[in-house]
């Protein structure tokens, strides 16, 4: 592999805001915030809004998480910018 060109593969805390529910993983994203773990340790945090501990399908709830309209998230990804 070349030298310098791939980004920092580092630890954070994914924090799924819906179920409060915290873990640590490793990422390349770089984010601002960060939080204090059970460790005593300060990770960047990457907020998430579903994750395996609030996910219907893993925890056998029948649960409608739609914070932002799914037609209206689409439309603002993929909009054409002017």
């Amino acid at each position: 592999m070349k030298k310098g060109i791939h980004p920092e593969y580092k630890e954070v805390v994914f924090w799924d805001t819906s179920s409060d529910h915290k873990f640590i993983s490793r990422s390349t994203q770089a984010p601002k915030e960060t939080i204090k773990m059970e460790d005593g340790k300060e990770y960047p945090v990457i907020k998430v809004e579903v994750s395996s501990a609030s996910h219907p399908f893993f925890t056998g709830k029948k649960l409608f998480v739609d914070t932002a309209g799914r037609v209206e998230k689409f439309k603002n990804k993929y909009q054409k910018k002017a």
